[in-house]
């Protein structure tokens, strides 16, 4: 057997070289990015669809990364939000107290 002849994804010495999932390695297109943000735009849709290219299968890592990141942004805006309301709230009534 001649060393020299091995397969593609085999190396001399007996190593294999991991096969990588095409789809989840093919860098997402320009016009692929104009499309999501258009689709973030749409206020329910937009964030189903983050929950969707975050957890499925099927996406690219680029998208799922950039989908958990926005729901991670998401839910730090939630929690900043619930909390001016409450100072805010207490600002007033405590203002309203002095009236």
């Amino acid at each position: 057997m001649d060393s020299n002849n091995f397969t593609p994804n085999q190396q001399p010495g007996g190593y294999q070289q991991p096969i990588y999932n095409q789809p989840m390695d093919k860098p997402v297109s320009i016009g692929d990015w104009v499309l999501t943000i258009f689709l973030l735009c749409i206020p329910l849709v937009g964030l189903i669809l983050l929950f969707v290219w975050a957890f499925g299968s099927n996406t690219p890592k680029s998208k799922s990364n950039f989908a958990k990141a926005q729901l991670i942004w998401i839910l730090i805006d939630i929690i900043l939000v619930i909390f001016l309301y409450f100072v805010l709230g207490v600002s007033f009534f405590t203002m309203l107290s002095y009236y």
